[in-house]
């Protein structure tokens, strides 16, 4: 009998134990860093394979986006159909706010930015988002940003900018201004900053699966009526031509990596290590599509371009590791 119990406490012992370094893992900070660094990964490559569907297939920016959603949206509440609404009003329009900054808002403004500037230029004014954060938590919670998240931030944009315009650098041109699309493209960084201060207080009252399936809910219902009074045809028909299947395939890793699964790695790593530290790892996005490219589209890396890459890592470790 004594030795039962003996073997009974040190199996509830070797639980708590387990259990203990799950939740040490699951919130760990550098879970949070793997989650948010895999999430930019996925966003990066996100690029090249809109531009397949929209180029290769003559779909238009809205339609990519809502499609995409739309798969991401049905995964989403195979998981949380038995949980529909949230607790109170307050909290349903907050998350309304948030699929509107962080979907249609953020996606059309950038799309459209492209049709009046150089995709250089919108790609480094929208990663200007981490600064917009700190202005809002600064305004919103009162909180001051650390000397080292300043610094951090400056050189992971500094290397941002050497990224993009490495080409232009390397045969001698200079970065053209075009106000209509840098506005569009400043008011996408910001968008994406009102998503990630509004999204700030739900995250700890709600599962991340819930929360983000509400996200692509309002994204959804706010950007179908573009497509509806879109002039262009649908291109729908084209998914479903198995002699194609690239660009079914495209459109699944659009929803599932870069919709379900990224969106829901973000918010987690939000919630672990803080919404600047989480978007300061958008810096890394314009690196991972000039690699993307050069991998899978042969473009050419210039050497300000590694430069750059190694600007915007230094960065990060700085913002990280600077607790001044």
């Amino acid at each position: 009998m004594t030795i039962h119990l003996r073997v009974i406490a040190m199996l509830y012992v070797t639980n708590i134990m387990i259990s203990d370094k799950k939740n040490t893992w699951k919130n760990s900070k550098l879970t949070g860093h793997i989650g948010a660094l895999i999430t930019v990964v996925c966003w990066g490559c996100s690029f090249i394979a809109s531009k397949v569907l929209m180029e290769g297939a003559c779909m238009t920016p809205v339609e990519v986006y809502v499609y995409r959603f739309f798969l991401a949206y049905l995964m989403m509440l195979v998981f949380t159909f038995r949980e529909l609404r949230s607790k109170s009003w307050t909290d349903e329009l907050q998350m309304a706010l948030c699929g509107i900054c962080s979907g249609t808002l953020y996606f059309l403004m950038e799309n459209y930015a492209l049709m009046y500037t150089s995709t250089g230029n919108v790609s480094l004014i929208s990663s200007v988002s981490p600064i917009f954060i700190a202005i809002l938590l600064a305004i919103i919670y009162k909180t001051r940003m650390r000397l080292g998240e300043m610094i951090g931030s400056v050189v992971a944009f500094a290397g941002v900018a050497l990224v993009i315009m490495s080409e232009s650098i390397s045969k001698g041109l200079g970065m053209e201004i075009h106000p209509i699309g840098d506005i569009l493209a400043l008011s996408c960084a910001f968008s994406w900053a009102v998503y990630s201060i509004a999204i700030k207080r739900l995250i700890p009252l709600y599962n991340t699966l819930f929360l983000t399936r509400k996200l692509f809910f309002y994204g959804l219902v706010t950007s179908l009526p573009l497509l509806l009074i879109q002039k262009e045809p649908l291109h729908i028909g084209i998914l479903f031509d198995f002699s194609h299947p690239i660009f079914l395939l495209n459109l699944l890793f659009l929803a599932v990596m870069c919709s379900s699964m990224a969106y829901l790695l973000w918010n987690e790593s939000m919630k672990i290590i803080g919404p600047l530290a989480t978007n300061n790892y958008l810096y890394f996005q314009p690196p991972v599509t000039m690699f993307a490219g050069c991998l899978l589209l042969g473009e050419t890396i210039y050497p300000f371009g590694y430069v750059g890459c190694a600007l915007v890592l230094l960065g990060l470790v700085v913002a990280d590791k600077m607790k001044k």
